[in-house]
């Protein structure tokens, strides 16, 4: 289960944003000793400051994400060292294909399986895309990053301000490698993804609300040999930070520790029900979404 964080937004949503770039098309026409890298640059701050976490539609922003990814994208192509539009771009890549592309496989396995399968391969597909993205950026503001993270004698640089890309990173790897078990060069990246994961969680443990201390014990529960007490341990300490408003914490601790426990699972799930109902937030409606439908079919887990 993936845990998302919500990000704050400096602007007023898409009409704010609009606003800049008209602006920004005067300042480039008046001004033109003015150097397009700055106007870029200014256009990727105020861009990486929007989101759709601030978006109370689910259809709209599922309707608008398009657009805003594939914009994002391009414009990330033209600032490649910008940690916020590169955490901004990886996050959505990763947020699109989990809650609408493999969450939909997820639902549609039970009534066409060749559709579900495609749906999962897409979805892949689009991990993998926010994992390159938010890594060319880590890569090419410390050159030699992905190295230093295969490397168990050197520790990658990475600051304050790159917690956030770093944790897109590993989520978006993570859930990548989750899609791919049937590829063991996939499956072999697992360590680096636990390691980049860490590398950020000891930065900032209680980055989002939790959402990095829950991504750490999902990982650490789902690798070869993990400490499923650990994983509880952080589970714990995510959920302190989330303070009862973050929905996701408790979804993505049944999923990764309660396979076997049918009340454990069903606990939690109504306790995520409660708090997205509470908490309203994009991150919650979606998290509300899955808990539904896992205790609607709880029954055919247990």
């Amino acid at each position: 289960m993936m845990v998302f964080p919500r990000r704050s937004t400096a602007g007023h949503g898409l009409v704010s944003l609009f606003r800049l770039v008209a602006s920004l098309l005067v300042i480039g026409a008046l001004a033109a000793c003015s150097p397009k890298r700055y106007l870029v640059s200014r256009l990727a701050d105020e861009w990486s400051s929007q989101s759709m976490a601030e978006e109370d539609d689910l259809i709209l922003a599922r309707e608008a994400s398009a657009f805003y990814l594939k914009f994002s994208e391009s414009l990330l192509k033209q600032t490649p060292g910008h940690a916020a539009l590169g955490e901004s771009v990886a996050s959505g890549f990763t947020q699109y294909a989990y809650a609408f592309v493999s969450f939909d496989a997820e639902r549609t396995e039970g009534r066409d399986a060749g559709a579900a399968l495609r749906m999962r391969q897409r979805a892949a597909r689009l991990y993998l895309r926010a994992h390159g993205h938010a890594m060319a950026v880590l890569e090419h503001r410390h050159p030699g990053f992905l190295q230093a993270l295969a490397d168990p004698q050197a520790r990658p640089a990475l600051t304050a301000d790159e917690v956030g890309l770093a944790y897109w990173a590993a989520a978006s790897w993570g859930a990548y490698i989750s899609l791919s078990k049937d590829k063991p060069e996939v499956v072999a990246d697992l360590p680096l993804a636990v390691r980049l994961a860490r590398l950020a969680w000891s930065l900032e443990p209680g980055f989002a609300q939790g959402s990095l201390a829950s991504l750490v014990a999902t990982l650490e529960a789902a690798r070869p040999g993990g400490n499923l007490a650990e994983a509880a341990r952080l589970f714990d300490e995510a959920e302190k930070a989330g303070d009862g408003r973050n929905a996701g914490l408790y979804v993505a601790r049944a999923e990764a520790l309660h396979n076997a426990d049918r009340d454990g699972t069903e606990r939690l799930l109504r306790e995520a029900l409660r708090v997205s109902s509470q908490h309203a937030s994009l991150a919650n409606q979606l998290v509300h979404e899955r808990a539904a439908w896992l205790l609607k079919t709880l029954n055919e887990r247990f």
